[in-house]
Protein backbone atom coordinates (compact mmCIF):
# COMPACT_ATOMS: atom_id res chain seq x y z
CA UNK A 1 0.00 0.00 0.00
CA UNK A 2 0.96 3.44 -0.49
CA UNK A 3 0.49 6.41 0.85
CA UNK A 4 -2.20 8.59 -0.42
CA UNK A 5 0.16 12.11 -0.58
CA UNK A 6 -2.75 14.38 -1.73
CA UNK A 7 -3.26 15.44 1.21
CA UNK A 8 -0.02 17.44 2.48
CA UNK A 9 1.95 16.68 4.90
CA UNK A 10 1.95 19.88 7.17
CA UNK A 11 1.32 20.28 10.57
CA UNK A 12 -2.67 20.97 10.48
CA UNK A 13 -2.40 17.76 8.57
CA UNK A 14 -0.78 15.50 11.95
CA UNK A 15 -2.44 14.33 15.11
CA UNK A 16 -0.12 13.37 17.61
CA UNK A 17 -1.04 10.95 20.27
CA UNK A 18 0.82 10.79 23.45
CA UNK A 19 1.21 7.26 24.80
CA UNK A 20 0.69 6.82 28.48
CA UNK A 21 -1.30 4.21 28.98
CA UNK A 22 1.52 1.71 30.21
CA UNK A 23 2.01 0.04 33.62
CA UNK A 24 4.92 1.81 34.35
CA UNK A 25 6.06 -1.63 35.90
CA UNK A 26 9.79 -0.51 35.85
CA UNK A 27 8.75 2.85 38.01
CA UNK A 28 7.31 0.50 40.35
CA UNK A 29 3.83 0.35 39.01
CA UNK A 30 3.21 4.54 38.88
CA UNK A 31 1.79 6.09 36.61
CA UNK A 32 4.64 7.07 34.53
CA UNK A 33 2.92 10.05 32.42
CA UNK A 34 2.10 11.86 35.77
CA UNK A 35 5.63 11.87 37.09
CA UNK A 36 7.54 14.84 37.19
CA UNK A 37 10.32 15.92 34.92
CA UNK A 38 11.47 19.63 35.78
CA UNK A 39 8.77 19.74 37.79
CA UNK A 40 6.54 19.18 35.06
CA UNK A 41 4.44 16.12 34.69
CA UNK A 42 6.11 14.15 32.07
CA UNK A 43 2.56 14.07 29.95
CA UNK A 44 2.28 17.47 30.09
CA UNK A 45 5.58 17.99 29.19
CA UNK A 46 5.57 16.09 26.14
CA UNK A 47 2.16 18.07 24.98
CA UNK A 48 3.96 21.20 25.47
CA UNK A 49 6.64 19.74 23.06
CA UNK A 50 4.22 18.75 20.55
CA UNK A 51 1.62 21.21 20.39
CA UNK A 52 3.45 23.41 18.05
CA UNK A 53 4.49 20.51 15.59
CA UNK A 54 1.28 18.86 14.84
CA UNK A 55 -2.28 20.14 14.42
CA UNK A 56 -4.36 18.26 16.87
CA UNK A 57 -3.50 15.96 20.14
CA UNK A 58 -5.15 13.36 21.71
CA UNK A 59 -3.65 11.17 24.93
CA UNK A 60 -3.89 7.92 25.24
CA UNK A 61 -4.01 6.67 28.98
CA UNK A 62 -5.51 3.84 30.88
CA UNK A 63 -5.52 5.53 34.31
CA UNK A 64 -6.04 9.11 35.98
CA UNK A 65 -8.40 10.24 33.27
CA UNK A 66 -9.76 13.19 34.66
CA UNK A 67 -5.60 14.20 35.21
CA UNK A 68 -5.25 13.87 32.19
CA UNK A 69 -8.07 15.45 30.55
CA UNK A 70 -7.27 18.22 32.74
CA UNK A 71 -4.29 19.05 30.58
CA UNK A 72 -7.01 20.11 27.98
CA UNK A 73 -7.01 17.97 25.08
CA UNK A 74 -8.81 15.05 24.18
CA UNK A 75 -7.78 11.04 26.37
CA UNK A 76 -8.86 8.05 25.44
CA UNK A 77 -8.19 4.63 27.18
CA UNK A 78 -6.75 1.26 25.37
CA UNK A 79 -8.99 -0.16 22.64
CA UNK A 80 -10.87 -3.20 23.23
CA UNK A 81 -10.00 -6.46 22.19
CA UNK A 82 -6.10 -7.00 23.21
CA UNK A 83 -6.58 -7.63 26.78
CA UNK A 84 -5.16 -4.94 29.58
CA UNK A 85 -2.12 -2.98 29.11
CA UNK A 86 -1.47 -4.72 26.11
CA UNK A 87 1.05 -2.21 25.08
CA UNK A 88 1.94 0.66 22.59
CA UNK A 89 0.11 -1.04 19.47
CA UNK A 90 -2.97 -0.83 21.85
CA UNK A 91 -2.70 2.82 21.79
CA UNK A 92 -1.54 3.10 17.99
CA UNK A 93 -5.44 1.18 17.25
CA UNK A 94 -6.60 3.96 20.11
CA UNK A 95 -5.25 6.63 17.81
CA UNK A 96 -6.25 5.90 14.51
CA UNK A 97 -9.71 4.89 15.94
CA UNK A 98 -10.09 8.49 17.58
CA UNK A 99 -7.44 10.79 14.86
CA UNK A 100 -9.63 13.40 12.37
CA UNK A 101 -6.76 14.03 11.27
CA UNK A 102 -5.01 12.33 7.47
CA UNK A 103 -1.95 11.66 9.64
CA UNK A 104 -1.38 10.29 13.26
CA UNK A 105 2.18 10.38 15.06
CA UNK A 106 2.68 8.57 18.42
CA UNK A 107 5.00 9.74 21.07
CA UNK A 108 5.64 8.12 23.61
CA UNK A 109 5.28 9.77 27.38
CA UNK A 110 8.68 9.13 28.64
CA UNK A 111 11.06 10.71 26.71
CA UNK A 112 10.90 14.35 27.07
CA UNK A 113 13.59 15.78 25.25
CA UNK A 114 12.34 14.75 21.70
CA UNK A 115 13.44 17.12 19.34
CA UNK A 116 11.99 20.13 18.64
CA UNK A 117 11.49 19.52 14.58
CA UNK A 118 10.47 15.73 14.88
CA UNK A 119 7.61 16.25 12.77
CA UNK A 120 8.63 18.09 10.16
CA UNK A 121 11.79 15.58 9.40
CA UNK A 122 9.96 13.05 9.58
CA UNK A 123 6.81 14.65 7.69
CA UNK A 124 9.25 15.42 4.88
CA UNK A 125 10.80 12.04 4.57
CA UNK A 126 7.70 10.06 4.72
CA UNK A 127 6.53 12.65 1.54
CA UNK A 128 9.76 12.20 -0.42
CA UNK A 129 9.98 8.84 -0.02
CA UNK A 130 6.11 7.64 -0.77
CA UNK A 131 5.89 6.00 2.19
CA UNK A 132 3.44 4.38 4.76
CA UNK A 133 5.74 5.09 7.81
CA UNK A 134 8.13 7.03 9.35
CA UNK A 135 10.22 5.60 11.88
CA UNK A 136 12.43 7.75 14.05
CA UNK A 137 16.18 6.67 14.51
CA UNK A 138 18.55 7.62 17.03
CA UNK A 139 21.88 7.09 18.82
CA UNK A 140 21.43 4.68 21.60
CA UNK A 141 23.65 4.73 24.53
CA UNK A 142 25.76 2.87 23.06
CA UNK A 143 26.36 4.67 20.20
CA UNK A 144 24.32 2.47 17.65
CA UNK A 145 21.72 3.78 15.37
CA UNK A 146 18.77 2.27 16.07
CA UNK A 147 15.06 2.82 15.07
CA UNK A 148 12.78 4.41 17.88
CA UNK A 149 9.50 2.38 16.56
CA UNK A 150 7.04 4.90 19.18
CA UNK A 151 8.09 7.62 16.92
CA UNK A 152 6.41 6.89 14.11
CA UNK A 153 4.00 8.68 11.63
CA UNK A 154 1.83 6.71 9.66
CA UNK A 155 -1.73 7.53 7.66
CA UNK A 156 -4.74 6.99 9.26
CA UNK A 157 -5.54 4.44 6.55
CA UNK A 158 -3.35 1.77 7.91
CA UNK A 159 -6.15 1.11 10.96
CA UNK A 160 -7.00 -1.71 8.95
CA UNK A 161 -3.84 -3.06 8.33
CA UNK A 162 -3.21 -2.81 12.23
CA UNK A 163 -6.44 -4.32 13.11
CA UNK A 164 -5.32 -7.28 10.98
CA UNK A 165 -1.89 -7.59 12.82
CA UNK A 166 -2.83 -7.81 16.45
CA UNK A 167 -6.28 -10.12 15.72
CA UNK A 168 -3.11 -12.00 14.13
CA UNK A 169 -1.26 -12.12 17.63
CA UNK A 170 1.01 -9.42 16.60
CA UNK A 171 2.11 -7.26 19.23
CA UNK A 172 5.76 -5.66 18.07
CA UNK A 173 5.37 -1.96 16.44
CA UNK A 174 8.51 -2.94 13.95
CA UNK A 175 7.08 -6.49 12.83
CA UNK A 176 4.22 -4.26 11.95
CA UNK A 177 6.09 -1.75 9.86
CA UNK A 178 8.06 -4.23 8.11
CA UNK A 179 4.77 -5.36 6.05
CA UNK A 180 4.74 -1.95 4.84
CA UNK A 181 6.86 0.54 3.12
CA UNK A 182 8.63 2.55 6.04
CA UNK A 183 11.21 5.24 5.67
CA UNK A 184 13.66 5.30 9.06
CA UNK A 185 14.62 9.15 9.81
CA UNK A 186 18.11 9.63 11.37
CA UNK A 187 18.18 12.19 13.67
CA UNK A 188 22.29 11.85 14.08
CA UNK A 189 23.16 15.07 12.66
CA UNK A 190 25.99 17.28 14.66
CA UNK A 191 23.17 19.41 15.73
CA UNK A 192 20.78 17.25 17.28
CA UNK A 193 20.68 16.24 21.14
CA UNK A 194 22.70 13.32 21.90
CA UNK A 195 20.19 12.57 24.81
CA UNK A 196 16.78 13.54 22.37
CA UNK A 197 15.40 9.99 22.53
CA UNK A 198 16.97 8.51 25.88
CA UNK A 199 13.53 7.21 27.97
CA UNK A 200 12.76 7.15 31.35
CA UNK A 201 11.68 3.36 32.22
CA UNK A 202 13.01 3.81 35.94
CA UNK A 203 12.39 7.28 38.59
CA UNK A 204 15.93 6.94 38.76
CA UNK A 205 16.56 7.24 34.88
CA UNK A 206 13.95 10.40 35.15
CA UNK A 207 16.17 12.09 37.61
CA UNK A 208 19.21 11.29 35.56
CA UNK A 209 17.29 12.97 32.73
CA UNK A 210 16.67 16.11 34.26
CA UNK A 211 20.38 16.44 34.97
CA UNK A 212 21.35 16.30 31.30
CA UNK A 213 19.11 19.14 30.72
CA UNK A 214 21.44 22.10 28.87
Amino acid sequence: MTTNLKTPLHAEAITGVILAGGRGSRMGGVDKGLQNFNGVPLALHILLRLAPQVGQILINANRNLSVYESFGVPVWPDATGLGEYAGPLAGFITGLERCETPYLLTVPCDTPLFPADLVDRMAEAMAREGADFAVAAACEKDGQLRPQPVFCLMNVDMLESLASFTQAGGRKIDDWTAQHHTVVVPFNEPADTAHAFFNANTLAELHQLEARQP
